[in-house]
C-alpha cells in the first residue's frame, strides 16, 4: 500500500523537525534506521501511514527496527514486548512506553519532529507509581533517573513522598522492611556521590514495591468524632489496647492524637512509651521502625503522618515480648532486674539533676562492666551513670556504642546466622539514641537498659573476640586514600573478606582522610549489591553514630568503631548476583540514550 502520512507541499517550519530521508526508501525498504539530531530513530511504513519510534527498545535497549510489525503493533523479539506504532503506548506495562515522533512528509521527503516531550515530570510521576503498582524495577529506576537527572537530593523528596504513601495504604500488614529501607536510603543520600543518589532512591522504593507486591490494601481508620479527648487520655488507652494487642483500637487513639493537632514530640512519646512498655518487642524492630517512622516524616513532612504512623501499629500488637521467652528469663531473670531497675530511675534521674557526667572518664570506666556478663552489674552501672548526671541521650549513646563493640569483634568462626543478633542489638540500640534524641523520657530510658540485656545476651559471640584494629604510624605511612578506597571495594568482590575491611577503613581513617569519602565508597559497594535489609539498616546506623561520636572531641576516638563496624558487616554479606544493579545500570544508560545493545 502506497504510504500516505500527513503530507504538505512545502518543508514545515521549525528547528524541531529534521529531515531524515525519502519516502522512496522507505517505500522500497518498509523500515530505516536515521538519525535525528543525535536521535537514533526507526521509521516504518505500515497501512500507509509512516512512524517514526525511537530505535530503542525503551525495556533493555534492543534496536525495534529489528522487530516485527504487524496491524500497526510493534514486537520487540528480545522480551516479545509489544507497542502501538502511533503513539508508542506498550500493551506490556513491565516494557514501559516508547517514545514515538510526529513526522511530516514534504515534497517525497519524511521530517521528524524531535521536540522534547512536555508534561515530563508528571509523567515520570505516572510511571513511578505505574512501577511501585506493578513491581518493576525497570520502570521505577527510570522514572527515578528522570526526576533526579543532576542527582540533586532535594528532588528525592517527591518520589520518597510517594513511596511511603504508597507502601503505608497499600500493604494491609502495616509498615515493614520497605518503608525502612526507603528511609534509611533518604538518610544516606545527603552522604552519597551525586551518581549514586538516584540509586539509592531506587533501592528503597523498589523494596516499597516488593514488599507490597501481593498484599491486600490497608484501610485505614477514622479518628474519634469531634476530637476533644486529651492527650493523657488517648496515650493511657492507647497503651491499654497494645498492651491486649487491639489494633483498631490503637489505630483510632493515634489517629486521633495526630488529627487533633498535637505536635511530633508527643506522638512521638505516645509511640516510644508503648514499644518500651514490653522488653525488646518484637527483636528491637517495633521501636527501630517507629524510628524510621518519624524520621520518613522529616523527609516527607508531617501531613503525612496519620498515614505513615497508623501504619506501624500491627508492629506493636504483632510482636514477640521478649519477657516471654527463655533467654530473657533463663538461667538469669533478666526481666526481675530490669523491673527492680525500671522502679530505681526515678530517683537516679533526680539525683543526677545539674550535675556533669564527665564521658571522656566515665566511658573508660563503664565500658568494661556494659561489656561483661555480669547483668546486674550492668543495670547498676547505668543507674549509677544516671545518678551521677548522665543525660538520657548520653545514657544510649555509651549502649549504642557497646553494641557497635560487639559487631567490631565478631568472630567470623561464628555461625554466618549470629551475625543477625549482632546487628538487631546494634540496629536497636541506635534507635533508642535516635529516638532519645528527638523525644528524651524516663519511658523511653527502659529501652536503654533493653540495649544493654541485649549486649549481654550476645557476648559469647565475642568469644573468641577479634581484636579491634588499632593501626600505627607505620601502618598510615605514605597511606594513598584513592588506592585504599579502591582497594575496599575489591574486598567485596570476594566473599569473607570481613576482618580486612575492618582493618582497611580503621587504616585509611587513621590516615587523616577524608570520612566523607570512605562512607560513601561504603555505600557504593552496598547500593551494587542485592543488598538485604540488614546490611542496608547496619550501614545507616554505622554512619549515623560516626558522625555523632566524631562531633565530639570527647568519644571521637571512639568513631572510626562504627564505620570498622560497617565494613565488616557489609563484607559478610557480599558479594551477591547484583541483578538490581544490573537492571540500574541499563535503566542509566537508556536514560542517557546510549546504545545499550550491541552486536
Amino acid at each position: 500500500m502506497p504510504l500516505t502520512s500527513e503530507k504538505t507541499t512545502q518543508p514545515p517550519a521549525g528547528d524541531q523537525w529534521v529531515r531524515v530521508a525519502t519516502l522512496a526508501a522507505l517505500q522500497a525498504e518498509g523500515r530505516l534506521t536515521v538519525l535525528a539530531k543525535q536521535h537514533v530513530v526507526a521509521l516504518f511504513g505500515d497501512n500507509g501511514q509512516v512512524y517514526a519510534v525511537d530505535n530503542r527498545c525503551p525495556h533493555m535497549g534492543f534496536p525495534l527496527d529489528q522487530g516485527t510489525v504487524n496491524d500497526c503493533i510493534l514486537t520487540c523479539h528480545w522480551h516479545h514486548a509489544r507497542f502501538d506504532l502511533a503513539s508508542g503506548g506498550t500493551f506490556d506495562l513491565w516494557a514501559d512506553d516508547v517514545r514515538s515522533f510526529p513526522v511530516k512528509i514534504a515534497q517525497g521527503d519524511i521530517w521528524v519532529d524531535v521536540t522534547a516531550p512536555g508534561n515530563t515530570r508528571e509523567r515520570q510521576h505516572k510511571r513511578l507509581k505505574d512501577g511501585l503498582e506493578r513491581n518493576i524495577r525497570l520502570v521505577i529506576a527510570k522514572s527515578v533517573l528522570g526526576l533526579m537527572r543532576d542527582g540533586d537530593q532535594e528532588a528525592a523528596r517527591t518520589p520518597f513522598a510517594l513511596g511511603l504513601d504508597y507502601g503505608a495504604r497499600q500493604r494491609q500488614d502495616g509498615w515493614s522492611t520497605g518503608q525502612t529501607i526507603g528511609t534509611v536510603m533518604m538518610n544516606l543520600v545527603p552522604y552519597l556521590d551525586a551518581d549514586d543518589r538516584p540509586r539509592a532512591l531506587y533501592t528503597g522504593l523498589t523494596a516499597i514495591a516488593r514488599d507490597c507486591a501481593g498484599q491486600p490494601a490497608r484501610f485505614a481508620i477514622d479518628p474519634l468524632p469531634h476530637v476533644a479527648t486529651d492527650l493523657p487520655t488517648l496515650k493511657r488507652w492507647f497503651r491499654q489496647f497494645i498492651e491486649v494487642r487491639d489494633t483498631e483500637g490503637a489505630e483510632r487513639c493515634l489517629a486521633s492524637a495526630i488529627r487533633a493537632g498535637h505536635p511530633p514530640v508527643a506522638v512521638a512519646d505516645m509511640l516510644c512509651a508503648a514499644a518500651t512498655d514490653h522488653r525488646y518487642l518484637d527483636g528491637g524492630h517495633v521501636l527501630d521502625f517507629t524510628n524510621k517512622a518519624f524520621e520518613a516524616l522529616d523527609w516527607a513532612g508531617w501531613e503525612a503522618a496519620e498515614v505513615t504512623l497508623t501504619s506501624l501499629l500491627p508492629t506493636f500488637t504483632g510482636g514477640q515480648r521478649m519477657e516471654e521467652t527463655n533467654a530473657w528469663r533463663h538461667p538469669v531473670n533478666l526481666v526481675a532486674i530490669l523491673d527492680d531497675a525500671f522502679g530505681n530511675i526515678p530517683p537516679a534521674l533526680e539525683q543526677g539533676q545539674g550535675r556533669a557526667w564527665p564521658c571522656s572518664t566515665a566511658w573508660p570506666e563503664l565500658l568494661p562492666t556494659l561489656l561483661g556478663d555480669d547483668p546486674q552489674a550492668i543495670s547498676d552501672g547505668l543507674l549509677h551513670a544516671l545518678a551521677h548526671g548522665a543525660t538520657c541521650e548520653e545514657l544510649a549513646q555509651i549502649v549504642v556504642y557497646t553494641a557497635i563493640r560487639r559487631v567490631v569483634q565478631f568472630h567470623i568462626s561464628n555461625e554466618f546466622g549470629d551475625w543477625n543478633t549482632v546487628h538487631h542489638t546494634f540496629t536497636f540500640a541506635n534507635a533508642v539514641h535516635q529516638a532519645m534524641r528527638r523525644r528524651p523520657s524516663p519511658a523511653l530510658l527502659r529501652g536503654v537498659w533493653d540495649a544493654a540485656m541485649s549486649v549481654y545476651l550476645a557476648r559469647f559471640l565475642n568469644i573468641p573476640a577479634t581484636k579491634v584494629p588499632q593501626p600505627t604510624a607505620a601502618d598510615v605511612t605514605g597511606a594513598q586514600p584513592d588506592a585504599m578506597l579502591e582497594a575496599l571495594l575489591d574486598l567485596f568482590n570476594s566473599q569473607q573478606q570481613v576482618n580486612q575491611a575492618g582493618a582497611l577503613v580503621a587504616r585509611y581513617l587513621a590516615s587523616g582522610a577524608t570520612p566523607a569519602r570512605v562512607i560513601a565508597t561504603l555505600s557504593q559497594g552496598l547500593l551494587r549489591e542485592d543488598a538485604g535489609f540488614h546490611p542496608i539498616q547496619s550501614l545507616e546506623a554505622a554512619v549515623r553514630q560516626y558522625q555523632m561520636l566524631a562531633a565530639r572531641p570527647d568519644l571521637a576516638p571512639y568513631a572510626p568503631h562504627a564505620l570498622v563496624a560497617a565494613a565488616r558487616y557489609l563484607a559478610a554479606h557480599a558479594p551477591t548476583p547484583r541483578a538490581a544493579n544490573q537492571i540500574y545500570r541499563i535503566a542509566v544508560r537508556l536514560n542517557r540514550e546510549e546504545n545499550v545493545f550491541a552486536e
